[in-house]
């Protein structure tokens, strides 16, 4: 029997696609670009990690009701590199901010996560399981295109 193959990120992203959150271009940052795949083969691309876990926390407010994520991959902040979304380790609170504000900053590892929160004065590392809506609600108040 044949092993599948593990999902792997899009990495030829059309200069057309937007955010389903905020409706922003996404190629015109593409250090923050974050994707999903959901369970229909459907690949959505996000201007960063908040407004992907805006969307994976509920995709019907969306336009996608129904819709179940299958995979999701972010960037790693300092090697740029795809990694799984549900095994980062991020960083909330911050002195960097993404192209829409504040922003959820992904690792690989939880010592570059730890670097990073202490040399950007973050509040918390967390891991995907930890995030919940309502902190990503209050990351969204008051966000803007930058």
């Amino acid at each position: 029997m044949a092993t599948p193959l593990l999902a792997q990120p899009e990495k030829d992203i059309s200069p057309k696609e937007r955010c389903p959150v905020c409706g922003m271009f996404v190629t015109k940052f593409p250090d923050w670009i974050t994707q999903v795949r959901l369970t229909s083969g459907t690949v959505k691309y996000f201007d960063g990690v908040k407004d992907l876990l805006a969307f994976t926390l509920n995709p019907a407010s969306f336009g996608m009701p129904g819709q179940t994520v299958r995979d999701i991959w972010v960037k790693d902040y300092y090697t740029l590199a795809w990694i799984d979304g549900r095994a980062a380790w991020y960083v909330v609170g911050s002195d960097v901010y993404g192209p829409m504000g504040h922003e959820f900053i992904a690792f690989g590892s939880v010592a570059a996560a730890e670097n990073f929160r202490t040399d950007h004065k973050g509040t918390k590392v967390l891991r995907f399981d930890e995030i919940t809506e309502p902190l990503v609600q209050s990351m969204r108040q008051g966000q803007k295109m930058r």
